[in-house]
């Protein structure tokens, strides 16, 4: 795994359109991933001969709105857009449409429109799968056959399609677990309309979290947390630590995350996370650029999957990239040997 990402290039692909003009909306600049994504796409756009414009609304909808209406006003050929809210953007895509403007949606679907024409993506359910494995796998590794496991489990942005994806693929993994009775939520909090954590904030998490503790492990200890995104589980590792967590005779709990930010894995060093998921944004911003070049040269974008994303109108043709397990045991092979980090970033 680690020599094919080594080996993989990021160049950008030779284009027939190179005149194009790429508006590019993305949610937020408070991940470093979303960063990563915007400066991962200008850079292989404009080496391209595109132009772009790259825009942050900073997780404010009515923000992103006006946004991509101004692109649209700008005279953009194509939109790319990780929505921060996947069911507010109907009318603007309507207006897009109508412009002749194609709409490639980045890794967040976005639903209740027509107007979609392709999605780029990670596969999200193997994402969950991935996340909850982690999470046994460290469940064995430092409690063994001592069971029942105990488990409290978050889920990702109620507005974001992804988290379901990420949870149900995590409770494929679980949910058998749950049922022999080898794990259990000690709570009783699961589903996505109670774990889910909107926006994606880690003080809500951390929020949630302290509750967690004071109302349900007074008299035992949790053994592990089902983590969706590495800036909950920062939060949830900030309240562990708070009630004494990795701390005398209460090792920390088998924590996961996704997206490999430099905090996270720089605590999956301390030991405090024990995993995270690498979605690699060079990858996911090259096989974009393809699908643009694809749409404004005439041709048919490479896809991989037309049965999955079903936005509520149409089933979205999509490209699905593969997510990585990140952990202390090979952390160097994947994020350093591909290049996306060096070693002093993150030591």
């Amino acid at each position: 795994m680690a020599a094919a990402l080594a080996a993989t290039t990021f160049a950008a692909p030779s284009l027939s359109f190179a005149d194009g003009f790429v508006g590019i909306a993305m949610p937020t600049k408070s991940s470093s991933r979303w960063i990563s994504d915007g400066n991962s796409m200008v850079e292989q756009f404009e080496a391209a001969g595109y132009t772009t414009d790259l825009q942050y609304a900073e997780d404010d909808i009515p923000n992103q709105l006006a946004q991509i209406e101004n692109m649209i006003t700008k005279g953009v050929n194509v939109l790319v857009i990780a929505a921060i809210d996947g069911t507010t953007l109907s009318n603007a895509l309507a207006n897009a449409n109508a412009a002749g403007i194609k709409v490639i949606a980045y890794d967040r679907l976005i639903r209740d429109s027509e107007h979609v024409d392709y999605y780029s993506t990670f596969n999200n359910f193997q994402v969950g799968v991935l996340q909850a494995t982690n999470l046994v796998n460290g469940l064995k590794a430092r409690y063994g056959d001592v069971k029942p496991w105990n488990i409290e489990v978050f889920g990702g942005s109620p507005d974001d399609n992804n988290a379901y994806f990420f949870y149900n693929g995590a409770m494929s993994v679980l949910q058998p677990l749950i049922d022999s009775g080898d794990i259990v939520v000690p709570s009783g909090q699961m589903g996505m309309d109670t774990v889910g954590t909107l926006r994606w904030d880690g003080s809500v998490a951390q929020a949630r979290m302290d509750n967690l503790l004071s109302a349900n492990y007074t008299g035992q200890q949790i053994h592990g947390v089902l983590s969706p995104y590495d800036g909950l589980s920062i939060g949830i590792i900030s309240s562990l630590k708070g009630v004494g967590y990795g701390s005398g005779d209460l090792p920390m709990p088998i924590v996961t995350g996704q997206d490999a930010e430099i905090p996270s894995v720089k605590a999956i060093l301390r030991g405090d996370q024990y995993s995270t998921i690498f979605k690699d944004t060079r990858e996911l911003a090259r096989v974009t650029v393809g699908m643009v070049d694809a749409l404004l040269g005439g041709s048919e974008p490479e896809i991989n999957d037309t049965e999955t994303y079903d936005n509520g109108v149409k089933v979205v043709p999509s490209y699905l990239l593969k997510p990585v397990p990140v952990t202390e045991a090979n952390w160097e092979d994947v994020l350093l040997e591909s290049g996306y980090y060096t070693r002093d970033q993150i030591q």
